[in-house]
């Protein structure tokens, strides 16, 4: 991993870190790999006089990392004017700070990201409301949006109903835990930050499946881009190859099975 820095506030950022999944019952299962991700504050990118920070990790263009707007909220590229629009739609008029999106990057053009969040802050910095992009590898996707009606604390728990089908072993049944958790970290080469989401599914007996995404943030650079493509090339590949491979695993485990059910027709849940 490389060399922590620190990092300036409203600046686009490059986490690195690892995602973790651990699953309870009814067949035990666990693994965690590297990753990384970026965290973009789309107030700040939207300035004209914002220059991109990196020519290894480019914006709307071919790159060893990229990251396409396109391939976030409705797809016409207007990722500020998207968020904004739903976020009033739903009644939240009052996340008028920054908006962080937090998604990997193309690798080499290719990209699956199981989950991408949108921190949306009040303008004095407190966390409003989160929306969850989850998607699936049959190309659907759905909106989990975190709103608890006032400012949000670090580490408090958020709920919602699971609605949407993810994984052939686990049902459309039961709820998500979400945590987030933004803290500023010492280390040899100074404070960096540390963002950390934790996600537990659960059933009527409890806890089923541990999910952990988490990393030290650096300025996206030049630096910090070829630092993240040549210590883990294959990032992008290896999400989609590591579903199959654990579906495989819980498989020959005989994890029961449940046949993918149709999406949800709203496609924003609260």
């Amino acid at each position: 991993m490389p060399t922590p820095e620190p990092v300036p506030a409203d600046v686009a950022q490059l986490c690195f870190g690892s995602v973790g999944h651990r699953r309870l019952r009814p067949v035990a299962n666990a693994f965690r790999y590297r990753a990384y991700y970026l965290r973009l504050p789309l107030r700040s990118l939207s300035d004209p006089a914002s220059a991109w920070p990196s020519r290894l990790c480019r914006r709307n263009r071919f790159g060893l990392l990229s990251f396409y707007d396109a391939d976030h909220g409705d797809a016409s590229g207007d990722l500020l004017g998207w968020i904004s629009a739903l976020l009033h739609a739903e009644g939240i008029d009052d996340a008028d700070g920054q908006i962080w999106l937090q998604a990997m990057p193309r690798v080499l053009g290719y990209v699956f990201n199981p989950v991408s969040f949108w921190f949306c802050q009040r303008a004095d910095g407190s966390l409003r409301a989160v929306l969850c992009d989850v998607r699936n590898t049959f190309g659907e996707r759905h909106f989990y949006l975190l709103d608890d009606g006032f400012a949000m604390e670090q580490g408090a728990a958020l709920h919602a109903r699971k609605v949407f089908h993810v994984s052939p072993f686990n049902p459309v049944a039961g709820s998500y835990t979400f945590r987030f958790v933004r803290v500023l970290q010492a280390q040899a080469a100074g404070t960096a930050e540390r963002t950390s989401a934790a996600i537990d599914y659960c059933d009527d007996a409890g806890v089923l499946l541990q999910t952990s995404i988490s990393g030290l943030a650096r300025p996206l650079s030049d630096r910090s881009a070829a630092a993240a493509f040549f210590s883990y090339p294959m990032q992008s590949v290896g999400v989609m190859l590591r579903i199959h491979y654990q579906a495989l695993r819980l498989f020959l485990k005989r994890a029961p099975f449940y046949p993918k059910p149709a999406p949800p027709q709203q496609k924003v849940t609260r």
